[in-house]
């Protein structure tokens, strides 16, 4: 019984991840879904409504940042079984994405807008290709492990939860975060800029440094010298040659 529960809770958070990340192509694209990140301005001063959205963003980053940390899935798979803990996170994050698409504040004041039809199609290209890089990513990653779904299926057949290995193959060859990068390219890719999607973009820009250098600092804990030899050869974000570049780079 515990099984099935589990595989069914598993199963259950991969669609809520699912559904938020559709919903967010749509809601920062301003495309398709109901309600995006672009609107008519809420209620609230520009002052106020600035603070609720960086709130919002920070629930977010802080939930991620902190149950991803190897200390406190230490602590929490005392509680949460092993085989669940990644669905467990997933869930989160996704339920904190959907209440960040319902109750975020829209800041309509433009600070550009690209008119040129061939140019728009060109932003729209790249804000398209940002989350190809994503998806594909997490494939590279193994997608099914990073979203919990692997570990619910091999606990469902009796069978070990193991990490699967680091392996440097494609785009880690390199960037050490494609992934990020994807995200990047898709938040910045904007024929029209209001102050909205500045922020939204701005915020999120940081905390991905942030959440880098969080996990770098793991990686090498974890690691150790491969990890470090893999980070001197690679860049960090930008696809460029070694010498190029820098750690921040």
């Amino acid at each position: 019984m515990t099984r099935w529960l589990f595989l069914l809770y598993g199963g259950v958070a991969y669609l809520l991840f699912f559904a938020a990340i559709l919903y967010g192509m749509g809601f920062i694209g301003g495309i398709v879904v109901p309600k995006t990140i672009d609107g008519p301005l809420a209620p609230p001063t520009t002052a106020l409504v600035v603070v609720i959205n960086v709130l919002l963003l920070g629930a977010f980053a802080v939930q991620h940042n902190v149950m991803a940390r190897p200390a406190f899935k230490s602590w929490w798979t005392r509680i949460v079984p092993p085989a669940i803990e990644r669905s467990t996170f997933v869930a989160a994050a996704s339920l904190l994405l959907m209440l960040l698409y319902w109750q975020w504040r829209p800041i309509p004041d433009r600070l550009w807008r690209i008119e040129n039809w061939p140019a728009q199609a060109a932003i729209w290209t790249l804000y398209g290709i940002g989350w190809l890089v994503v998806f594909y990513s997490t494939f590279l990653i193994d997608h099914f492990e990073l979203f919990g779904l692997k570990q619910v299926v091999r606990h469902f057949r009796g069978l070990p939860v193991d990490a699967t290995p680091f392996s440097e193959r494609s785009l880690y060859r390199w960037v050490r975060h494609p992934l990020m990068l994807g995200f990047l390219i898709a938040f910045w890719a904007a024929p029209t800029m209001t102050l909205g999607r500045l922020l939204f973009a701005g915020v999120c820009t940081v905390w991905i440094f942030f959440s880098i250098w969080l996990e770098e600092r793991d990686l090498l804990q974890i690691l150790g010298e491969p990890y470090r030899r893999y980070r001197g050869r690679t860049s960090m974000i930008l696809p460029l040659p070694r010498g190029a570049g820098s750690d921040e780079m």
